[in-house]
């Protein structure tokens, strides 16, 4: 276990050193990334292109966005335990901004709050996370829960809505009429990728669920011949 002390360091690039340049890099070692590259990769593509798609721009720049930070986190990166992806999270933050300020603003603020991580760092402000009441972080994550569920019918039931309200009540209301909308081979897909993701666990195999369902989704669409709402 590390150190105390070694949380509130700056360690730039410490996990792409300790484990490429302090440790004997082997055959065994590179099939495994590899292995765990393509989990990832399988996981992490659609992922990023839902996460996009859900704050209200092109499904391409969750994918410039996973690529580059994967690359950034990977060589830049502090532990070898820490874990970098597309978060759903920002969603209910970045989806107001795009609808407000468009690209051009959403891509300002995503850098702006880039530069003030980085300071943040700086001023080992980090520590301070201890001191957030659990109340309130568990409040933040299930709104951010609600939020995202909503957020998801549309593209679940695979209604031609071409935007979403900014408020909360204004989604249910668009969302309630446009129901009559459902397209079902949309909704087939989604709900056997969802049954694939719950029932998979119980397996119990080392394989995250994730990969089987967006594989079996996938042969789906295409056993389908589906003509229902995707990507483009």
């Amino acid at each position: 276990m590390p150190h105390r002390a070694h949380l509130f360091s700056l360690r730039l690039a410490h996990a792409f050193r300790s484990a490429c340049l302090d440790e004997p890099y082997g055959r065994q070692r590179f099939f495994r990334d590899v292995l765990a590259g393509i989990t990832v990769g399988v996981i992490a593509i659609p992922l990023a292109m839902a996460l996009a798609i859900a704050s209200g721009v092109a499904p391409q720049y969750g994918l410039y966005t996973a690529i580059i930070a994967g690359f950034v986190v990977a060589l830049t990166g502090g532990s070898r335990l820490s874990i970098s992806g597309p978060t759903a999270a920002f969603v209910v933050i970045l989806y107001p901004v795009a609808q407000s300020y468009g690209l051009g603003g959403l891509l300002l603020a995503t850098l702006m709050s880039g530069i003030l991580l980085i300071l943040m760092a700086f001023m080992r402000l980090g520590r301070f996370i201890e001191y957030i009441p659990e109340s309130v972080t568990l409040g933040f994550t299930g709104g951010i829960a609600v939020v995202m569920v909503t957020l998801q019918i549309k593209d679940f039931v695979g209604l031609n809505t071409d935007t979403m309200p900014e408020h909360y009540w204004d989604k249910l209301v668009a969302l309630g009429q446009a129901m009559p909308q459902i397209d079902p081979v949309s909704t087939s897909v989604a709900v056997t990728t969802l049954a694939v993701m719950l029932v998979w666990p119980r397996l119990k195999t080392p394989v995250p669920p994730h990969l089987p369902a967006v594989i079996i989704g996938s042969f789906l669409v295409l056993m389908l011949n589906a003509n229902g709402a995707t990507v483009g």
